[in-house]
């Protein structure tokens, strides 16, 4: 709903598209707000995205590396020459 309000705000208007929608343009105000400056979050959001950077960061160390399975196997086959 905030991506379709962001698409078409500048043709119509927020107050006019919320009108339509189920959402009130103070909302989206607040939404729009905290993606544009992402202090103004609350904390556990805060939180969460500290703690999601360092899981990615966990993963990449040890889980991210290609396995056996991963790897396509491709037989090594000797050149054709002309005799």
């Amino acid at each position: 709903m905030i991506a379709f309000i962001d698409a078409y705000r500048g043709a119509h208007g927020v107050e006019p598209i919320c009108k339509v929608l189920p959402i009130a343009p103070s909302t989206y105000r607040a939404h729009a707000a905290r993606r544009r400056d992402p202090t103004k979050g609350s904390a556990r959001t805060r939180r969460d995205a500290a703690l999601c950077e360092k899981i990615r960061r966990v993963f990449d160390e040890n889980f991210a590396s290609p396995s056996d399975k991963d790897i396509s196997f491709r037989p090594v086959r000797p050149e054709r020459s002309p005799l």
